[in-house]
């Protein structure tokens, strides 16, 4: 089993936060190996005055989207600050009295997943309020070797596409917080806690570590191995699989075909993945309640497998055979892949190798500037 960030700071570099008025950045993943939670960890050390909770909230029980208010711990009658309510960045009110900031939350490793967010914003606020900042390092669950998707075109900044790196990054979020204090010249004392024995070929269920569902539909690795193309499907009137027991594994609608689609899916060939036809209903989200046709995307290889270009085909597939029902949700989708430039060229009928073509060779920039900021 390797050793997390949070294990290594007790163990090792206690005196870093020894007497120190600590805000807590975290939620539900915050466990060490053997699922205790850093909050009780940390206390034993430093004076917790202060919690802050990303989205999904301090729980991680709140649906994606969802407001969520702060509050109080009840336990330790001190705030717990929500950013994702009416703030997504911590005022100078919220951490007045504290010298530290300490962010600790299990990432998924996709651009658009919003605690990479909550994780530059809240380095904004620690650098404008000379605190310290300490990221306790936790592993990438989908491994850190391949990168993938177009990176984010700057017009195209928002809560799901905070800076400019591709969909899938390959980089830890200690890797990304040192990347991001390198290249917004951040005046910022930063301090990344790193694993012990996490090597950049791993995948979550190649730790031996516990998987804690960092939101309420990111259940399994499986999920979270989908999810940098499926996710691309919220930014259309396809179910996403929302509602149902496989979120971003079961696609569909209910004017799909899901028998024909899996035939033609399948007929690509892609690398990595089988399809097959499946019907579910949504207890939520798009098509509440009603029985949908789609299909399953099986990862049979998750090395070859390429989730984003997965998602292009699957939505060109339906374009092509539903060009009457199938609609984007324009701005979202945009929002999702960074772009605008992909959704113009499927409405306009390139090829998905063609429009992954266009982001190779930035991708390959990014690839070898990355390395920088490798812990790993």
């Amino acid at each position: 089993m390797i050793q997390l960030g949070l294990s290594l700071l007790l163990d090792e570099k206690r005196n870093i936060i020894n007497h120190r008025q600590v805000g807590l950045i975290t939620n539900q993943t915050g466990v060490n190996e053997n699922l205790d939670r850093n909050m009780g960890l940390l206390s034993d050390f430093c004076c917790i005055s202060a919690l802050f909770s990303p989205e999904h909230g301090f729980f991680g029980s709140a649906q994606d989207g969802q407001k969520v208010n702060s509050s109080i711990d009840k336990e330790r009658l001190i705030p717990v600050h929500s950013l994702y309510g009416d703030r997504r960045k911590p005022t100078q009110e919220m951490v007045d009295g504290l010298d530290m900031l300490i962010y600790d939350i299990q990432d998924v490793g996709s651009r658009f997943y919003t605690y990479i967010s909550t994780l530059l914003l809240s380095m904004g606020t620690a650098s404008e309020c000379d605190i310290d900042f300490i990221v306790l390092d936790r592993p990438n669950p989908i491994g850190g070797n391949l990168v993938e998707g177009n990176i984010l075109d700057p017009d195209f900044q928002s809560f799901v596409g905070p800076y400019p790196i591709p969909i899938r990054h390959g980089m830890t979020v200690g890797e990304l917080a040192l990347l991001f204090r390198a290249e917004t010249d951040l005046d910022l004392a930063l301090t990344v806690v790193p694993m012990k024995g996490w090597e950049r070929w791993m995948w979550f269920d190649q730790t031996g570590l516990p998987w804690v569902p960092p939101s309420p539909n990111m259940p399994t690795v499986d999920t979270a191995t989908l999810y940098p193309g499926m996710c691309l499907i919220e930014g259309t009137n396809l179910s996403e699989g929302r509602g149902t027991t496989k979120p971003f594994e079961w696609i569909g609608a209910p004017w799909i075909d899901g028998c024909d689609l899996a035939k033609k899916l399948n007929q690509l060939a892609l690398n990595g993945v089988l399809f097959r036809q499946i019907h579910f209903k949504p207890e939520f989200s798009k098509y509440a309640k009603e029985m949908c046709s789609g299909v399953q995307v099986h990862i049979i290889d998750r090395l070859t497998a390429r989730p984003t270009e997965i998602s292009l085909h699957l939505i060109s597939t339906i374009m092509a055979s539903y060009p009457d029902q199938f609609e984007f949700r324009s701005r979202f989708f945009n929002l999702l892949t960074g772009t605008d430039q992909i959704q113009e060229a499927l409405l306009n009928s390139k090829s998905v190798t063609e429009i992954s073509q266009s982001w190779q060779p930035k991708n390959t920039q990014f690839d070898k500037k990355r390395q920088a900021h490798f812990i790993y």
